[in-house]
């Protein structure tokens, strides 16, 4: 029965299915490995706001992937994008397996940079791949499998936090790197037989300036990406699990555990965004109201910490009410990109969009720490709400040419 249906399969899906794979198992390993390194230098003794900061070449890395890796995808098709991607993944996990004394700042820092251009680089081929197997006029169909395949990443990418968690409680830090590395090494050995066909290459060779938007669409499009994805991780990344641990006196089980059901449930709402958008993806008119209505989340959360009315649970409630929110712009801003996108060299309008979410995410993770430290969430979270309103402001240019 299933051999029958793979091979009624075109060779164009086959090989996405195997991307996708690939992408899946690729995410697991990666949300597992933050994890692993979180908590792992949390027993060492290093503060939150350290531990982030192991993690900024990793965003660093990522603005600069996502433009150089729509070049490259371009060029010299996804499915070398993608297996690049899995091998600088084995690299940097076995950076961190080799040697315990090796482990400082810097040299996380470098092996983090690896991984974050590794997760880009696969990331990128699989959003860039499902635009060349969806005819145009099927947005619908476009719109259900770009929110599955981001939702389920993510839904993954949470269960890999708990892996990370159980790994390094079963075989300790170095064994649990030793064990990812071996799963990626033979997904990746998978890949380089499986993954024959070049999916997305230019017919004719990009040129180096071309990496730029000529597009006005995806301009704004990007614009309203960066500060979308900002504005959640300017109280998310640091300020957040730093509050919860230090004024809800939570441990880091409970934290860890706490963050990863939140991601899970935002990947599961992803996945089932067309259902919450009755299918209507191709409305720019959608994406404006929605970021519209994130915009007033976080301004409600800060008034009621302000006014000290129930903190618990207007921190878990309101958490998951912006969670289901967000999770609908994201996957209505992953369709569109898709759609908008040039298919002749996709990976270049991707990566381009791309680039700006990474940049989005490194402006959020900075400030989140420096913030949260000065001020505190309350203003982390009014920032959060301005940034959302910009968002709205790029997002209207869009809805105007709906």
């Amino acid at each position: 029965m299933t051999q029958s249906l793979l091979a009624r399969l075109s060779p164009e899906i086959k090989q996405y299915l195997v991307i996708t794979g690939n992408y899946w198992s690729f995410t697991l390993t990666d949300g597992a490995l933050r994890m692993l390194v979180v908590l792992y230098f949390h027993q060492l003794g290093y503060s939150p706001l350290a531990i982030a900061s192991l993690f900024l070449f990793y965003e660093i890395f990522g603005v600069v992937t996502n433009l150089l890796g729509g070049w490259l995808g371009a060029r010299l098709g996804l499915n070398k994008t993608m297996n690049i991607g899995l091998f600088l993944q084995i690299v940097a996990v076995t950076m961190l397996a080799l040697d315990e004394q090796l482990l400082t700042i810097a040299y996380v820092m470098v092996a983090q940079a690896l991984s974050g251009i590794a997760k880009d680089l696969n990331k990128m081929s699989a959003k860039s791949a499902i635009k060349l197997l969806v005819p145009k006029d099927q947005d619908n169909t476009l719109y259900k499998w770009v929110a599955l395949l981001t939702g389920s990443k993510n839904a993954l990418k949470g269960v890999g936090f708990f892996l990370g968690g159980l790994l390094l409680s079963l075989m300790g830090f170095q064994g649990a790197l030793w064990f990812m590395s071996a799963m990626l090494t033979f997904t990746w050995l998978s890949s380089l037989l499986l993954l024959k066909q070049d999916l997305g290459k230019k017919k004719s060779k990009p040129k180096f300036r071309e990496l730029l938007s000529k597009s006005r669409q995806l301009n704004l499009l990007a614009g309203a990406r960066l500060f979308l994805f900002a504005s959640r991780d300017v109280w998310f990344v640091v300020a957040l699990p730093v509050f919860l641990a230090s004024t809800f006196g939570w441990d880091h089980w409970w934290v860890g555990g706490f963050m990863a059901s939140w991601i899970i449930a935002y990947g599961v709402v992803q996945a089932n965004a067309p259902k919450i958008t009755a299918n209507r993806g191709s409305s720019y008119g959608q994406a404006l109201f929605w970021v519209g209505l994130l915009s007033v989340i976080p301004a409600l959360l800060a008034l009621g910490l302000w006014v000290q009315w129930q903190p618990k649970v207007v921190i878990v409630v309101g958490l998951l009410i912006f969670g289901a929110v967000f999770a609908v712009n994201s996957s209505l801003h992953s369709f569109l990109i898709v759609k908008i996108a040039d298919s002749d060299g996709v990976s270049m309008d991707v990566g381009f969009y791309y680039m700006a979410n990474a940049m989005g995410r490194l402006l959020g993770t900075v400030l989140s720490g420096l913030v949260y430290q000065l001020y505190g969430l309350e203003v982390c979270l009014m920032i959060s709400s301005a940034m959302l309103v910009i968002a709205t402001v790029f997002t209207f240019g869009l809805s105007k040419r709906d």
